[in-house]
């Protein structure tokens, strides 16, 4: 079975929260106008992890996902694709963007340096950085 990828996915909190993911348990991800997170979206398997990551106020990584479907057409933009995603847990603390940011580790992390790129695969060396900062949990 191959390994599991990981993504980071955006959302507006003021739109669609962790909040609201937890209580609905299921979403399909969907909205993605911009190519290159489009191209996240298609390239997601079933099973990849997906961080939750609010992007309004104090941007911050705030949960995980699972993706449950394979990547399809989005029927309302033929030119996007949605997944299915599965609640998994909220993340406390948060990640800040800043701490991202200040650790200096991921300068090519398009978190890092593509700031309004709405959805993205994550580098391995993230997420064992995130999981050092999450012993408790396995990610």
């Amino acid at each position: 079975m191959p390994s599991t990828q990981y993504h980071l996915a955006k959302t507006d909190p003021d739109t669609y929260s962790l909040s609201d993911f937890e209580k609905d348990k299921k979403t399909v991800w969907d909205g993605v106008t911009n190519a290159q997170a489009v191209q996240s979206i298609r390239n997601m398997k079933k099973g990849d992890k997906v961080f939750i990551y609010h992007s309004m106020g104090e941007a911050c990584i705030v949960g995980l996902a699972r993706v449950d479907s394979a990547p399809r057409p989005d029927p309302n933009n033929p030119k996007s694709a949605v997944v299915d995603l599965t609640f998994l847990r909220r993340l406390d603390p948060p990640t800040t963007l800043r701490a991202v940011k200040e650790s200096g580790l991921f300068p090519h992390f398009a978190l890092v340096r593509q700031s309004r790129l709405s959805t993205m695969p994550c580098p391995p060396e993230f997420v064992d950085w995130l999981q050092a900062r999450y012993p408790k949990i396995k990610l």
